[in-house]
């Protein structure tokens, strides 16, 4: 087994380290703002003037600020406005990212399940793209495959992959949002990627935190395959783990000293349900049996208080994606370390679109090459 790790390691390395990122900026964001928010428009304010924005890339919608909205409010609000503004800044194959902001509306209110029609508005705004060429909507129930998941080794071009990659500027505030852009300009390439299985590698989830793990140079990795929590970790650049759903995690907060640029991705199924902040005294809750220890009507970590105590981006899930449809770390974290940026490095291993998936940070943070 250990001279197969060390094989298929090799491979790997030589197949990441072909792959060479084009040269990015702002000319290839779209920042969408709800003016009817006034944190959305400063956040608005803040990233276009930090990430050189250009004013014909910032698109202006007026919406609900309210987390969840129904599907007609949606296509009337936010999708066809934005679509309306791309075609007519001709923009819509410039522009490879769309940015919204804490502000915008989060959630698509519907039926959950594998074949539901709730989701998260960012990722409805990955397939605008595709739906705008072929002049008709997406199929709405259940979710739809990602042409990029796993191509990590080719540059992310509309020709290639007929998407957007949707990212979202929010934290718990204005001041928290501020952090992580700045965070990200700040970004190097140094530091630990701590892994923290929740079992022993039985699980099919534990064999792709392994395969981060293998995937990564040796000694940039902690990795944790015994049932003990990975807590207070010095330096952290990335970290994969089963967050609450490990059930000996027991604190809120991992403890972790975070270096600029630093992300993070968890097996949890509503870390990204709400930007409102619990109380100082909440801690996880104890089951799904007992709502009394809820928050946001889940037991479940946050994908904010990562960003809270340090991290620069991290994924989240707005409601059940169902686990092989959470970010695989096995693609997100080596992309991420051999210089894709934060956007690429998340989407490469998120597997469906149209689902259930956000994305939190600066699209264009990147660690730079090794």
């Amino acid at each position: 087994m250990k001279v197969f790790k060390n094989i298929l390691q090799g491979i790997v390395f030589l197949t990441f380290a072909a792959f060479q990122a084009p040269a990015q900026d702002g000319h290839s964001v779209l920042l969408v703002v709800n003016d009817n928010s006034s944190v959305s428009r400063t956040i608005g304010d803040y990233y276009a003037r930090r990430r050189s924005i250009p004013k014909e890339n910032i698109c202006h919608i007026h919406t609900s600020q309210e987390e969840a909205i129904p599907r007609d409010l949606y296509n009337r609000q936010i999708a066809a406005p934005i679509a309306t503004f791309l075609r007519a800044s001709n923009l819509a194959d410039r522009v490879l990212y769309l940015v919204t902001t804490l502000g915008v509306p989060l959630k698509i209110e519907g039926s959950g399940s594998m074949d539901g029609d709730q989701a998260a508005v960012d990722s409805e705004l990955t397939l605008l793209y595709s739906d705008m060429k072929r002049g008709a909507p997406h199929v709405i129930k259940g979710s739809l495959p990602n042409p990029f998941f796993g191509k990590k080794d080719v540059p992310f071009t509309h020709a290639r992959f007929p998407i957007y990659l949707v990212t979202r500027l929010a934290a718990y505030d204005f001041h928290g949002v501020k952090a992580i852009i700045d965070r990200s300009l700040q970004a190097a390439n140094k530091g630990k990627f701590v892994i923290d299985e929740k079992e022993t590698g039985e699980n099919s989830a534990d064999e792709w935190l392994q395969n981060a793990a293998i995937f990564l140079p040796k000694e940039r990795v902690i990795l944790d395959t015994t049932t003990k929590v990975l807590y207070d970790q010095q330096d952290v650049i990335g970290y994969a783990s089963w967050g609450s759903n490990d059930p000996n995690r027991h604190r809120r907060f991992l403890g972790f000293h975070w270096l600029p640029g630093a992300i993070a991705t968890e097996f949890v199924s509503t870390n990204g349900r709400t930007f409102k902040k619990p109380p100082d005294s909440w801690n996880l809750g104890k089951d799904w049996k007992s709502p009394e220890t809820f928050f946001a009507g889940s037991p479940q970590t946050m994908s904010a208080d990562y960003l809270l105590e340090g991290a620069t981006g991290v994924s989240g899930h707005v409601d059940e994606p169902w686990l092989h449809q959470t970010p695989h770390p096995e693609f997100v974290l080596p992309a991420y370390y051999k210089g894709r940026n934060l956007a690429e490095s998340f989407y490469l291993g998120i597997l469906s679109l149209s689902w259930q998936n956000i994305v939190i940070g600066d699209p264009l943070c990147s660690l730079g090459k090794p």
